[in-house]
């Protein structure tokens, strides 16, 4: 799942904590009681999606504690926390902090909330949309929940995108396949399993869409495949289970929204999906696409290949390597570069004086850094990664407030290190009399 925090600048690395608590009026959203909260409700709901390290989240805060009270029994106010909770955030397409939806009438058609961050802001819009709800139910056009649950059967709810298993399919495209399957067993009679159809669908046809197909949602008609039921020991429906390439299947016990179930097959998704790329800074392009379009992007300055050899060099890849994988659902650009190919990007960073190799984590959107300070080794690092990914860690200004200019370089091919070849001098026709002279 590509998780980008995009269009707003906030503070780089401040203590996590949850912004608001149980003592507020503002409802906390998980994505285990997003659906049956806001979803299913009849009621108009506000809801923000934060980060708690986001400085501009920080600041709406107080306000949006004071909107929440003041529209207390009015309209329903509640928040998400889109950094802990990043499959829900991904499952409304937030892209920056902090993000206001409007969830109306028709609950599956948010609106984006564009109007200023004052709590008179926000209580002026959430009225103007209570009036406009209103007025839709008294002309007849809509129906609340019970209208958005209508179009989400008939539109993104049918079903599509499950796909059907059977006792001789059911080998070929699951036990066989490299992608992660999700499997309903279920009941033609079965109420409880009636009710999960349409969540079943609705979800199906999202986690397709945002995990290009890696993420199958399949049904089973345990009536009918009775070899497949007895293999799994269904004595219950519907029962859920879980089966991913070269492991034993396992039972899905989460919730039966389609909410949970995106959720799940999202974090076994990022489970599954290959590490970020590792890409050598051999222009500006590489720079700027790769630390506008994350969070934060992870650069190494790795010492000339003279000094280490392949070998060395591969050691340290390795190592970051390890560390992209270990930290892959964080979404972080990874980086690096040889010492001295980049002097301008190197000083601006503060890294020269540590000697190489040396580790720098940079927020672009708000031009901050913090230097890794322990050894550059797999503990070392990790201890870094995770105090940034709490958000602790000291933090300082990008030199200049912006990345330098960056050296268009040729890519390492590899190799061992090759000293200079030097000129060889023919001293034969210098009259080494006239030199002496000239030296006098």
């Amino acid at each position: 799942l590509l998780f980008v925090v995009g269009t707003v600048s906030c503070t780089l690395f401040l203590a996590v904590n949850g912004l608001y608590s149980a003592s507020d009026d503002v409802i906390e959203l998980t994505p285990t009681n997003f659906n049956k909260e806001v979803i299913q409700s009849e009621s108009l709901w506000l809801v923000e999606f934060y980060a708690p390290w986001c400085g501009h989240c920080q600041r709406l805060t107080p306000e949006w504690k004071k909107a929440a009270t003041a529209l207390k029994g009015v309209v329903k106010v509640g928040a998400v926390d889109a950094d802990k909770h990043q499959s829900l955030g991904g499952q409304y397409g937030v892209r920056g902090f902090p993000t206001i939806k409007i969830f109306g009438a028709n609950k599956n058609k948010a609106e984006d909330y564009q109007g200023g961050r004052t709590s008179d802001a926000i209580v002026d819009a959430a009225l103007s949309a209570l009036r406009s709800l209103v007025k839709e139910r008294l002309s007849g056009r809509s129906g609340g929940y019970s209208s958005g649950k209508q179009s989400r059967q008939s539109g993104g709810g049918d079903k599509k995108d499950v796909i059907e298993l059977t006792d001789d399919s059911f080998d070929k495209n699951v036990i066989n396949s490299d992608d992660v399957w999700m499997v309903e067993f279920y009941a033609p009679w079965c109420g409880h399993c009636k009710n999960l159809e349409p969540e079943w669908a609705a979800a199906a046809t999202e986690v397709k869409e945002q995990t290009k197909g890696k993420v199958k949602l399949a049904a089973v008609d345990a009536t009918v495949n009775q070899m497949l039921a007895g293999r799994y020991g269904i004595r219950g429906f519907p029962t859920i289970k879980i089966f991913q390439k070269g492991e034993d299947p396992v039972d899905y016990d989460g919730g039966r929204t389609r909410s949970d179930i995106i959720a799940r097959a999202l974090d076994l998704f990022s489970d599954n999906a290959p590490p970020p790329e590792l890409l050598e800074i051999i222009s500006e392009d590489v720079l700027k696409s790769t630390c506008d379009a994350h969070q934060l992007c992870i650069i190494s300055v790795l010492p000339h290949i003279l000094d280490t050899g392949a070998s060395g060099r591969n050691s340290y890849l390795d190592v970051m390597l390890k560390m992209a994988e270990k930290y892959k659902k964080k979404m972080w650009g990874w980086l690096w570069t040889e010492a001295g190919a980049q002097s301008d990007l190197e000083s601006s960073l503060g890294i020269g004086g540590f000697g190489y190799p040396a580790m720098a984590a940079v927020n672009a959107r708000k031009m901050k850094f913090a230097l890794l300070k322990g050894s550059f080794s797999e503990q070392g690092i990790n201890e870094f990664l995770r105090e940034l990914s709490v958000g602790r860690g000291s933090t300082a200004p990008v030199g200049g407030g912006a990345f330098p200019k960056i050296h268009s370089v040729e890519p390492w091919d590899g190799k061992d290190g090759e000293l200079p070849v030097e000129d060889d001098i023919d001293l034969s026709d210098v009259d080494l009399d006239d030199l002496e002279k000239d030296e006098l």
